[in-house]
């Protein structure tokens, strides 16, 4: 009797085993960065068949949702990629007590940062500071903080917006890998949020003097990230990893930046930051719901 029962389920692990094992293949082992470029190319052609067909084959491979576009047709590919929404298409969590979350995601690992590492995925962690590029300092303000692993998916809308009143005091450029985010490759490669290609963005939220970081994550076929408030921004690659000092100030909800597929932001928060009780792994968010409480002298600040 336990052989009968324990056999379909063997047989049912190996097979997703199998599976899992070929989209890693697929996605990862082969040349990530000429395919990156290629798709960089290719998703631009403004041609009509090209366009259409390009398209229609996205939608068949992933969930997509053009309905909240503020376009109702697009020249090509990237442009569908990269779209805006339409007006009041993602209400924002108002109640200055909320860090929202800055996109649409799927929320994967989260919890408190302690002895300065994070889970990438269940049972497996990595360096904070390794994450920041060996900003250790910077690692430190966030010691006993709060994070939250945010996942886009190819199909969602791949914009990111501040998740509250801000000014933006620096960014930086890491260069990296880029190796798919999802969850078959983060239980396969090691620290692989530190092994791609990523941006530090230093904030301060509500005039109170609290850090806030984010770390947008390149994947993929995915690794074109732009900020919208920086002039750099068309060209962070040319800054060479230095620290760019900024002072754009931003208000809850407006536009920061965009991938050009989909990928990942770390948010991370200083010691004080909750976050909200009712939020579990593989939930899916929408830019400005709310993510995370801030400490109560903020909230009276």
């Amino acid at each position: 009797m336990m052989t009968v029962s324990v056999s379909p389920l063997r047989r049912a692990l190996a097979r997703v085993g199998a599976q899992e094992d070929l989209n890693f293949l697929l996605t990862n082992r082969l040349p990530r960065r000429l395919a990156t470029r290629f798709m960089g190319w290719f998703s631009r052609i403004e041609q009509p068949l090209v366009r259409d067909l390009s398209i229609a084959t996205w939608r068949l491979f992933c969930d997509v949702d053009l309905s909240d576009a503020r376009e109702a047709r697009f020249p090509s590919l990237h442009a569908a990629f990269i779209r805006a929404l339409r007006p009041g298409a993602r209400p924002i969590a108002a109640d200055p007590a909320i860090l929202t979350s800055p996109s649409d995601a799927i929320l994967g690992a989260h919890g408190r940062i302690e002895a300065g590492r994070l889970l990438q995925i269940k049972g497996l962690s990595y360096r904070l500071i390794e994450l920041l590029g060996g900003d250790a300092q910077l690692a430190e303000a966030h010691e006993g903080g709060s994070y939250a692993t945010l996942r886009l998916t190819a199909g969602m809308y791949h914009r990111f917006h501040a998740p509250h009143d801000l000014r933006v005091e620096s960014v930086r450029h890491i260069w990296g890998d880029t190796w798919n985010v999802n969850p078959i490759a983060l239980k396969r490669v090691e620290a692989l949020f530190c092994r791609n290609e990523r941006a530090v963005l230093r904030l301060r939220v509500a005039e109170a003097g609290h850090a806030v970081t984010l770390v947008p994550v390149a994947a993929i076929l995915v690794a074109g990230l732009r900020l919208g408030f920086l002039p750099e921004g068309a060209a962070l690659r040319r800054t060479g990893g230095q620290t760019l000092p900024c002072t754009a100030r931003l208000a809850k909800g407006d536009e920061m930046g965009w991938f050009e597929h989909g990928s990942t932001i770390v948010v991370l928060a200083p010691a004080g930051f909750t976050l909200l009780p009712d939020l579990t792994e593989g939930r899916r968010l929408r830019m400005g719901e709310p993510l995370m409480r801030l400490p109560p002298a903020a909230q009276a600040g």
